[in-house]
């Protein structure tokens, strides 16, 4: 079987699976496990087939016209590269896992068929994008990824949180995915083609016209997939759908996709360096104000998904200093210990018996019911604060290497402000992350909570599947010495001066959230959760201000929550209520877009039943009066039908002799 052969059979495989599986689903329940897991496997098996034939060497690059156009053709083509082939290898795997997850922990869902061919048709559509060599045919993989996710967010449609999140993750991402298509059409229009290897060599020969439009219009559809502000927002709301859907948005498919492409046209955004600095900014809000709002959530998925944002940062971050091979690595490393993180989070709802109790706050007792998820929860935590050796550590200490080489002037091409930008704020957003990630562990696995009532060991393959996830997480990182070929050349080795810089940063934050941890616990001892403590002159007044702050009810998604020694509020203080609502930027989009529009309907609805209806119903009153009229006058009476000729036969005689006697005078 050749390259191409194979490659073509890897999304086409889990694709047949999610027919056969929406076919057969009800008729044939016993197939639909097998029908979720195998074609997925077989899929995820024949893509490490692809990346050991494509290994390190010359793009493989083959095509067929698909349809005449007129204009610019559409082919179908394969484009795979090293990188192209890595990141298929992380789809495959995360699908696969998620898929073996959720035999477990959707054993007893009823909508589990529908659930396992809708994961099976969103990782086709995800392989499509990295495979495809022209970018009609990625659109194709990029839009049916964007409607599995609204059905997939939306699986407990009986509950309004899914239904609204599913809503808000598909109208978001179309709000970015229109001027992405223009930034399309227009890339092709300047090109002459839709192929990649067109469009860059195109970009090469100095062919793009109009390089920072195109780049801008590009970013909006990133920035709306790939959750990156402002149009971030549907990323946490969107942890409304099971832990395993989560998962595979977080680490492998939807989100990865922004990055990808950005990744695959650099040469593109590159040619515009007002485009490089604007993508610059974007990732530094995303990645510290995802990080600020991390640390205030109580809910446990919320916490990953703000901490997904911020690691999207990083590798947009990357890209804006020119660096492909930092994202690309950083976008595999993260996409293995954050799959395992979510699917951690997984195994501690399930104990905990419901979704409802993920808020950090209520939990106790986990470490010991649960220690597969706890002791490979703490490896990914370990990875996903940077602390070595774990593979975090090497991808992000790669991508701050590569800003560090773009602030001091050595990345030939790539804007200065672009480089101090993404550097300064990757430090702080490290500083973060090992904030929250401490707060989680101590939180989740020391927390003193209500302890929920034991519900029995987790099944099997949930468990497998964190140490399947968990060797990657430890490893990875050791393979970066042999990824250079892989990706453009350039080493990924960390340097010296950011690995001490971003590695203390992260040992403070943790240990500066350690220690706000033990002192809040103290106080919640002192003062129990509910007693009145006046605040008197004495001494202890402060420390008595302290614990009622500390128990005051957290805000926004965390209101009502028991809050006995959470140190993010300590540590954030007033900022802790605006980060916990994601510092308002729903209520700001709610007050320009969804106020006026609703605005709109209402005069609309009124113009359309006042004024429109009105005229309507004229046009339908008017006949229906003339009728009446008529039929009055249809009396069946002979006699007074003779009457009315002969009256009318008077009138046409006498108008007859009027007209007459004027036309002689």
């Amino acid at each position: 079987m050749t390259l191409t052969t194979t490659a073509v059979l890897v999304p086409l495989l889990p694709f047949l699976g999610a027919v056969a599986g929406l076919l057969l689903g009800r008729r044939a329940p016993g197939f639909v496990r097998p029908l979720a897991v195998l074609p997925t496997l077989a899929a995820a098996a024949l893509t490490v087939t692809v990346a050991v034939g494509q290994g390190g060497g010359p793009a493989t690059d083959v095509a067929t016209r698909l349809t005449p156009t007129g204009s610019i053709p559409i082919d179908l083509a394969l484009h795979i590269d090293g990188f192209a082939a890595l990141m298929a290898v992380l789809v495959g795997v995360v699908a696969t896992c998620v898929q073996i997850y959720s035999t477990g922990y959707l054993r007893d869902d009823p909508r589990y068929p529908s659930y396992a061919a809708l994961v099976s048709l969103f990782t086709a559509a995800m392989l499509l994008v990295v495979y495809t060599g022209d970018l009609m045919v990625l659109l194709v993989g990029w839009e049916v990824m964007g409607i599995c996710s609204y059905f997939l967010v939306g699986h407990y449609w009986e509950t309004e949180a899914a239904r609204a999140a599913s809503l808000k993750a598909f109208l978001v991402t179309k709000l970015g995915d229109v001027p992405f298509l223009f930034g399309i059409f227009a890339l092709a229009a300047d090109a002459g083609t839709f192929r990649i290897t067109g469009i860059l060599g195109s970009v090469a020969a100095g062919g793009l016209d109009h390089p920072t439009l195109i780049a801008l219009l590009l970013l909006a559809g990133v920035a709306g997939k790939s959750a990156q502000f402002p149009l971030h927002t549907w990323l946490p709301d969107a942890m409304a759908g099971p832990t395993p859907v989560s998962a595979l948005i977080h680490a492998a498919t939807m989100v990865a996709a922004g990055v990808y492409l950005v990744a695959r046209l650099l040469p593109v955004f590159a040619a515009s360096a007002a485009a490089l600095v604007v993508l610059a900014v974007m990732a530094a809000i995303t990645m510290v104000g995802s990080g600020l709002a991390a640390l205030a959530q109580d809910d446990i998925k919320r916490v990953l998904a703000y901490s997904t944002v911020g690691q999207l940062g990083y590798m947009l971050g990357a890209l804006a200093v020119g660096d492909r091979g930092a994202a690309v690595f950083h976008l595999l490393s993260h996409g293995a210990f954050k799959a395992l993180l979510f699917l951690g989070a997984g195994v501690i709802i399930h104990a905990a018996g419901t979704n409802s109790l993920a808020a950090m706050s209520r939990m106790s007792g986990l470490a010991r019911r649960i220690p597969d998820a706890y002791w490979t929860v703490t490896v990914a935590l370990l990875a996903l604060a940077a602390i070595p050796p774990f593979a975090g550590f090497f991808s992000k200490e790669a991508v701050l290497g590569a800003a560090e080489h773009a602030a001091t002037g050595e990345a030939h091409g790539i804007p200065g402000a672009a480089g101090w930008t993404v550097l300064v704020s990757g430090l702080l957003t490290a500083l973060l992350t090992a904030a929250y990630a401490t707060r989680l562990w101590l939180l989740a696995f020391k927390g003193k909570g209500a302890e929920a009532p034991d519900h029995g060991p987790q099944p099997v393959a949930m468990n497998a599947v964190l140490w399947v996830l968990f060797v990657p997480t430890v490893g990875l990182g050791l393979t970066a010495p042999f990824l250079p070929d892989w990706f453009d050349g350039r080493s990924l080795a960390p340097t010296l001066a950011t690995s001490v810089l971003g590695t203390g940063l992260a040992l403070i934050g943790g240990l500066v959230t350690y220690a706000a941890w033990r002192h809040t616990t103290a106080l919640a001892a002192r003062f129990p959760l509910g007693a009145v403590v006046a605040a008197p002159d004495a001494t202890p007044a402060v420390a008595e201000e302290v614990a009622i702050d500390i128990h005051t009810p957290a805000y926004g998604d965390n209101a009502g929550a028991p809050d006995p020694a959470d140190p993010g509020r300590l540590l954030l203080g007033p900022l802790q209520r605006h980060a916990a609502v994601g510092f308002h930027l729903d209520a700001v989009y709610s007050a320009l877009f969804v106020r006026p529009v609703r605005a709109a309907a209402t005069l609309v609805r009124f113009l359309d039943r006042e004024v429109v209806d009105t005229y309507v119903r004229g046009a339908g009153t008017a006949p229906r009066l003339l009728g009446a009229a008529v039929r009055r006058a249809q009396t069946g009476n002979v006699q007074t039908y003779l009457g009315a000729l002969l009256a009318g036969s008077l009138v046409l005689a006498v108008a007859a002799v009027l007209v007459a006697t004027g036309t002689g005078a």
